[in-house]
């Protein structure tokens, strides 16, 4: 009886052995396909970045495993992009084509936009030359507004003009790191190979924005009078008209004015388009009444958000030349400017007449473009020269890299940056 017994717990240990074996084995091969489907899901995710999801800072976390740390969000790629707005108006369709030639990256997005006053004709025959640029159609970045703005440059709606150029980017285009606003009348001092050289080991979330809080004439001038722009409503230009009364300075919100054109961060963007806290649909409906809203409406988001005044940096990359104290325009550029234009470091200046000899000038000199071709850069490849794109991420800086270089070296040389943030 006790061998029996014996016997019995003999097989009984056995047979846990093997229960125990079979379970091990089996987590074990668990273990191993798990392991396996998060290494090819780490590799899929990595070859597709439109199925990586991030969890948002203000999102509830609903699982127990508090500690579970959610992976990084990729770096950064070596060279950023940025995000064009090219605007005109009637008459522009020329010059707006050959800044957007002279700026043309296949890294790069750019949205192109002629105002309602442009004849349909115009805006039919830009869309046209897009589509048949057999760079432009196989890249796929350059997009033409389809339903034009009215755009007045005293009223608000260029400010609308550009929030809606920011959204479309937004849309369209989701890994660009600055965006740019230009006008037909614009035109690069430096190459997009310059550009993007100079900006790749720059934090991504740096504003470049022109500002001062001293309104000084523009007090009485501009942000007290009421005006209504009647190209929110019409389809036609006309001049703004004046009503009654005048308003006192806003004690809500603190008001910074300064250039139109900028470069700004895709972070800034993304909160004057979606406003999570109001700040920026209140200024909007602010800067409605007032006199050449685009020079004040972005630097006064910024400097009233905590969060992005130390983001920002007092100058807007561009050359402009105004008059003491400045008018409602800046001086036309000539040949005689190309000296200060050159030593400034800036990236852009403006403004310029259609086929001018000065811009014949920077082709040649600056940009090394000939015959209405692209600006040549490292992605160029093809006889005639720039005609196919080979690697877009190959760059070949030349000298005006480091003039931006320099120049942006300054700005953020403190205590200087500090110094003019939000002043």
């Amino acid at each position: 009886m006790i061998k029996f017994k014996e016997i019995k717990h003999h097989h009984f240990e056995k047979r846990w052995v093997f229960i125990l074996a079979i379970a091990s084995i089996i987590s074990l091969y668990l273990l191993a396909a798990a392991c396996f489907n998060l290494s090819t899901e780490s590799k899929f995710n990595s070859f597709s970045p439109i199925f990586t999801t991030r969890i948002g800072d203000n999102q509830t976390n609903n699982f127990a495993e508090e500690k579970i740390q959610v992976p990084a969000p990729p770096a950064h790629p070596t060279i950023p992009k940025f995000a064009y707005l090219v605007s005109g108006s009637k008459g522009d369709l020329n010059k707006l084509w050959r800044t957007v030639r002279a700026l043309y990256h296949p890294w790069n997005y750019y949205v192109l936009h002629l105002d309602l006053e442009s004849p349909i004709e115009e805006r039919m025959d830009l869309a046209s030359r897009v589509e048949n640029d057999p760079v432009f159609a196989s890249v796929g970045n350059v997009y033409v507004v389809p339903k034009a703005d009215m755009v007045t440059y005293t009223g608000p709606t260029m400010v609308s003009n550009t929030l809606h150029g920011c959204a479309i980017l937004l849309k369209k285009f989701k890994d660009w790191d600055w965006f740019i606003n230009l006008s037909a009348s614009d035109y690069p001092l430096v190459t997009q190979d310059d550009l993007l050289f100079t900006f790749r080991d720059l934090k991504r979330d740096l504003n470049f924005i022109e500002h001062t809080s001293k309104l000084g004439w523009k007090e009485k001038k501009r942000a007290m009078p009421m005006m209504v722009d009647p190209g929110l409503y019409q389809n036609t230009k006309s001049d703004v008209f004046w009503v009654q009364p005048n308003r006192a300075l806003p004690t809500a919100f603190k008001l910074f004015t300064g250039s139109a054109w900028m470069i700004l961060s895709r972070s800034f963007v993304e909160y004057c388009i979606w406003g999570w806290d109001n700040l920026p649909r209140t200024l909007l409906m602010y800067y409605t009444n007032f006199v050449s809203s685009s020079e004040g409406y972005f630097q006064t988001v910024i400097c009233n958000t905590p969060e992005f005044i130390p983001t920002v940096v007092n100058h807007g990359m561009r050359f402009i030349s105004w008059d003491n104290p400045p008018k409602q325009h800046p001086h036309v550029l000539t040949l005689n400017d190309t000296g200060k234009m050159i030593a400034s470091g800036a990236a852009f200046a403006r403004k310029f007449k259609d086929n001018t000899l000065v811009l014949d000038r920077i082709d040649h000199e600056l940009l090394h473009r000939k015959n209405g071709s692209f600006t040549p850069g490292g992605w160029c490849k093809g006889d005639p020269f720039c005609s196919k794109v080979g690697r877009p991420t190959r760059v070949k800086p030349g000298p005006g890299a480091q003039r931006l270089s320099k120049l942006i070296g300054k700005l953020l040389q403190p205590p200087k940056i500090n110094e003019s943030q939000c002043q």
